[in-house]
């Protein structure tokens, strides 16, 4: 979809949607407003400005790294660890640490040498070069260079900052972003991209290219021959990024202090999100399928909606209530005239498996007839402008006031208003319109610039604030859940945030609009997330925006079944979409996914692990299981689930196979079994009951059915391969287990072994182990010989199970 296009379908949408409420006179009001008080409030202006630091003065040593004083600028070099490193350029406005999850490190040494026209200080491991004009190289363990940035440049008030970027030099990032998974390469003609770090609203509907998102993270990957590197700026404020010969930062304010590592993608994101956090393990049934609609209303409607599912056969794990359920559209409300027995209601759903979401919106309405408005005022909750006047804008309830998250008190008057809601079981929330968004006919889509913020006491305004908001409700939402329910895992859905929010919640895409492109560059949108630290995100399946035609969603259902966030959601003003929507052969295709979703449970449940553990995203770039390959760093048709399954969605109408390239090492089709050789392109079919989904070679692929564990083996072709599974009760911080499976291979057959860890009782009541691609004649289970049919075996909890291959002969004596 052009720009053009793109822009005229949006205002006819948001406006339309305006003028059916009533809410465009005060849209027209408030626009006047914000231009005026931000004419009246200009942002402080500065004398520091100066286009280089100047020529270095002198250079010292400190515990960590090195101070370096230029004739207009100070840098310090400070390491964290070997390979990650802090850099701060002074003057500016310290940041307060609101990404930083990690502030005590271990001890590090580090050396500082002079040479003819630089320093360098040095760990084991990373070197950081300073040259005497305020250039600065970064260089790995084997001293290749593989960062170069550019002297720095002071504005009146934010910093310039340029990196040189090699010709084949591949970016990824920067949190949402409607674009190619390469952001140096938008493919639309430009010599340069340029992307805008300010949380927006896309107001029910974008497309293609659209910018800036809802969720912007000035994070950053480089990836080229010499090697990667990631470098994360500490700075809230708006900014532009531009990425072309060179990658440029343009900051509107605040310090220039960034963080650089560099080494392998588990290397990067490890460090990363030592840094700003790792998400927290999420409950099991939060990784299953979740439904939600604008425009369920009452409590019956909804009950039918979980009906149909059961009668239907399909699993469901959670309903999602938008603004239409509340009383006036008000935060922390449910109608009860429409949800006359919430308690008893959410009991019900319960006893489903299914849980009940709210969605909660930060604006809170001006009026002295409600009570949280009073309580704020009392608290001096609500952000100011500064002359002191409440600074309001429209919202769903009408004119509202605004929350200071900056505030530590603010946040924890806000976590209490959750309670009523989680007394009455609402098991999780949706936090929606926090970026935080206003409605406007022009200009900026948020409060007005002058706005000002606590800060946690050190005092801000709103160009810093705006891109922290949805972040730190996320933050007192999840700390509400946490104390109030402290035997249960919080669930908390964001659509705005910034760097850590991982650590407080998941996100989705936003009012994506329905078209085949939207769901192609979804994918984009994921991994890109998922490289920023946010590994749970998924689309409103099959579009927000439009209603889609049968075959687009369903393929869009297929692609969904195998991202962490697995939601359909759609608008009040379209059909209603559900997997029985279209009738057959679409819901038998759809249920056949959504029971494979849940049969591979335990493969998402121990990625989830992964991901708390370690910082990897469950939905990753193809290039993850071959960076070296330079022919995969484009490749953004197509993603991992974890390192085993290779997902190849269908992104055309009537397709029916398509070719990719597939990564080294050898792959089977998980629909028959066939193996395939990686490092060369291939044609997959695509039928459309099923999307191409390959598992690598030496996987061993945990599965679940009534309450049965699957072991699914897809033996190397050549050497061991190892596996792993944890588990718990679902929910909770009580007991654990792993369970590590590895296989041996031989001439004559295979050994699959297995080791158990932990306290949690082996949840399953019995084990199935179905061999993949491996004609098996005989097996022993612990010594004791049993029977093998058709590549399955039945079984008890073991220790070593033998298989021996069939041999040519025996197969044919069974011929004969």
């Amino acid at each position: 979809m052009n720009f053009w296009k793109q822009i005229s379908q949006r205002w006819k949408y948001f406006t339309g949607t305006l003028f059916y409420l009533g809410f465009a006179p005060h849209a027209y009001l408030y626009s006047l407003k914000r231009d005026r008080i931000e004419q009246q409030f200009p942002p402080p202006q500065s004398d520091e400005a100066f286009d280089n630091p100047g020529k270095l003065i002198r250079a010292e040593k400190s515990s960590r790294g090195a101070y370096f004083y230029f004739e207009r600028a100070e840098l310090e070099v400070y390491f964290l660890t070997a390979d990650l490193v802090r850099l701060a350029w002074r003057p500016g406005i310290p940041p307060v640490p609101y990404a930083i999850a990690r502030h005590q490190w271990p001890e590090v040494e580090t050396n500082l040498d002079e040479a003819e026209d630089s320093y360098s200080v040095s760990s084991d491991t990373f070197k950081v070069i300073v040259g005497i004009n305020g250039s600065v190289k970064f260089c790995d363990a084997t001293g290749q260079i593989v960062r170069e940035e550019m002297p720095p440049q002071r504005k009146a008030e934010g910093w310039i900052h340029q990196a040189l970027l090699r010709q084949e030099e591949n970016i990824y990032g920067l949190g949402e972003r409607a674009f190619p998974l390469n952001l140096r390469n938008p493919k639309d003609g430009r010599l340069e991209a340029q992307y805008r770090m300010w949380n927006y609203d896309a107001a029910g509907m974008y497309g293609v290219g659209s910018d800036p998102m809802y969720l912007c993270i000035p994070v950053y990957w480089g990836m080229h021959q010499q090697g990667s590197y990631l470098v994360f700026y500490e700075n809230s404020y708006e900014a532009t990024f531009t990425l072309g010969d060179m990658a440029t930062a343009d900051f509107e304010g605040g310090s220039l202090r960034y963080y650089v590592t560099c080494g392998t993608p588990t290397q990067l994101l490890e460090r990363y999100t030592e840094l700003t956090g790792r998400a927290p393990l999420p409950p099991r049934w939060a990784l299953g399928y979740h439904q939600s609609h604008w425009g369920y209303r009452t409590e019956e409607a909804v009950r039918a909606e979980a009906r149909s599912f059961e009668e239907h056969n399909l699993p469901l794990s959670a309903i999602h209530l938008d603004i239409d359920v509340q009383v006036g559209f008000r935060a922390f409300t449910i109608d009860p005239d429409r949800f006359p027995k919430l308690p008893s209601f959410t009991k019900e759903l319960l006893k489903q498996g299914v849980r009940f979401i709210a969605i909660m919106n930060p604006g809170i309405k001006y009026s002295r007839h409600s009570n949280l408005f009073l309580e704020g005022q009392l608290l001096e909750a609500f952000c100011r402008l500064p002359n002191g006047k409440l600074a309001t804008g429209p919202v769903w309830p009408g004119w509202c006031v605004f929350p200071d998250f900056t505030n530590p008190v603010v946040r924890q008057w806000w976590s209490r208003q959750y309670e009523y809601l989680l007394d009455v079981g609402v098991s999780g929330f949706w936090h929606d319109m926090n970026e935080p968004a206003a409605f406007i006919l022009w200009g900026d889509r948020s409060l007005p610039k002058p706005t000002q913020h606590y800060m946690e006491g050190r005092g801000g305004d709103h160009r810093e604030a705006h891109n922290l908001y949805g972040f730190l409700q996320a933050k007192a939402g999840y700390e509400s859940l946490s104390h109030h329910r402290p035997h249960q895992r919080p669930f908390i859905v964001s659509r705005a945030g910034w760097a850590g929010l991982q650590r407080y919640g998941w996100t989705w895409t936003g009012d994506i609009e329905c078209s085949w492109e939207a769901m192609r560059i979804t994918v984009s949108t994921v991994v890109g997330l998922g490289l920023s630290g946010i590994p749970y995100s998924g689309p409103d399946t099959g579009g927000f925006q439009g209603n889609p035609s049968a075959e687009l969603y369903t393929r869009w259902f297929q692609m969904s079944s195998f991202l962490t966030f697995f939601r359909t959601h759609s608008s009040n003003n379209v059909s209603h979409r559900a997997p029985w929507s279209y009738g057959e052969p679409y819901l038998s295709i759809m249920r056949q996914f959504l029971q494979l979703r849940y049969r591979l449970m335990p493969y998402f449940y121990t990625l989830a692990w992964e991901a708390s553990r370690k910082g990897y995203p469950p939905v990753r770039p193809v290039f993850w299981s071959d960076s070296e390959d330079s022919r995969l760093w484009d490749v953004d048709d197509a993603f991992l689930l974890g390192n085993s399954l290779l997902v190849c969605p269908i992104f055309e109408a009537e397709v029916r196979s398509r070719n990719f390239l597939l990564p080294k090492g050898h792959w089977y089709n998980f629909w028959d079994d066939a193996l395939l050789e990686g490092s060369q392109q291939v044609n997959l079919e695509a039928p459309l009951e099923q999307i191409p989904l390959l598992v690598k070679a030496g996987t061993i692929l945990p599965m679940e059915e009534a309450k049965q564990l699957i072991l699914h083996l897809y033996p190397p072709v050549q050497g061991n391969s190892v596996g792993w599974m944890y588990g718990d009760a679902g929910d909770g911080y009580g007991e654990s287990r792993f369970d590590v499976f590895r296989i041996v291979l031989f001439e004559e057959g295979l050994d699959l072994t297995w080791e158990q860890e932990g306290d949690f009782a082996f949840p399953y009541q019995s084990v199935k182990v179905h061999l993949h691609g491996f004609e098996s004649q005989q097996a022993w289970i612990d010594g004791e010989e049993v029977a093998v049919s058709g590549n399955r075996l039945e079984c008890g909890t073991f220790e070593k199970i033998y298989f021996r291959r069939r041999s040519e002969n025996a197969v044919a004596w069974v011929e004969e």
